[in-house]
């Protein structure tokens, strides 16, 4: 079989997955590509986040982690509901949920990872300020998980690497070649800016909508949502890379559409009754 010919199934093989793989995130709808088992990514994340347990300091503040774990079962809650309520199947139903506060002043982060493992670091406490922020930040971190962005990643990666192998087959290993004359992976750098990040700004946009729904409907003040970006950026001054070249939107542009989503989601996602 010549090399054209193997190419043009080897793509067509991929072609299927790829359209066979389609679904569409909750709430907005947008068109996700999940080739990744999700199962797969939770039982890893598992794993991982027992290691971190392991390996960063826990937070003695207790107040604070009850605090955090208060929002947090809200916030699972009021997410459930929703989805019973609209008749929709729940991105959730099969998330073990747990959080953590880690001691780390100098770290303003938070996250959650695949399954609903949630870590927050105590140097963001100085930037949400107040349970309301506390919340805006949970909620956006939440809302990576219920979306299923990181299955959407691994996916994502795992195709750019099966072209990237093509691509080089296509090209005679000219692509091998660069790499190696230039020390750099040419293409993933390429990819990372062209293809990877805007992808994942979109995510992040993403999250914030999704986020602030899921801080509406367990009864916090979304209103606080654009402050907590506000006092991100202040504390950012100066360290923000171009837009281009982040996986985030820029604190104006995440500013802005925050401002615009706010009286919208107060309207149409009010607090939820559970039922």
């Amino acid at each position: 079989m010549n090399r054209r010919k193997f190419l043009s199934y080897v793509g067509c093989g991929c072609c299927g997955l790829v359209l066979n793989s389609c679904t569409t995130a909750p709430i907005t709808d947008r068109r996700q590509l999940k080739i990744i088992p999700e199962a797969k990514l939770n039982a890893q994340a598992a794993e991982i986040y027992e290691k971190v347990k392991e390996k960063e300091k826990m937070s003695k503040d207790t107040k604070t982690l009850d605090l955090i774990k208060e929002i947090g079962s809200k916030m699972e809650a009021s997410i459930g509901e929703y989805f019973y309520k609209a008749k929709l199947d729940d991105p959730t139903k099969n998330f073990d949920w747990d959080y953590i506060l880690i001691e780390n002043k100098k770290v303003k982060n938070a996250w959650c990872m695949p399954g609903g493992k949630i870590a927050v670091y105590s140097g963001i406490l100085e930037v949400t300020k107040n349970t309301n922020g506390l919340a805006a930040v949970m909620g956006h971190e939440i809302a990576h998980a219920v979306a299923k962005h990181s299955v959407e990643r691994a996916s994502r990666g795992a195709i750019i690497n099966t072209g990237t192998q093509l691509i080089d087959i296509f090209t005679g290993g000219k692509l091998s070649q660069v790499n190696r004359a230039t020390g750099m992976n040419a293409v993933g750098l390429l990819s990372q800016i062209g293809i990877m990040n805007p992808f994942n700004r979109k995510q992040e946009s993403e999250a914030d909508y999704l986020g602030m729904i899921f801080s509406s409907l367990s009864g916090y003040d979304i209103r606080e949502t654009v402050k907590i970006w506000e006092r991100m950026k202040e504390f950012n001054k100066g360290k923000a890379p171009p837009e281009f070249m982040s996986t985030h939107p820029s604190a104006e542009n995440r500013i802005k559409k925050i401002n615009d989503w706010t009286n919208e989601i107060i309207l149409d996602y009010p607090p939820i009754t559970i039922s």
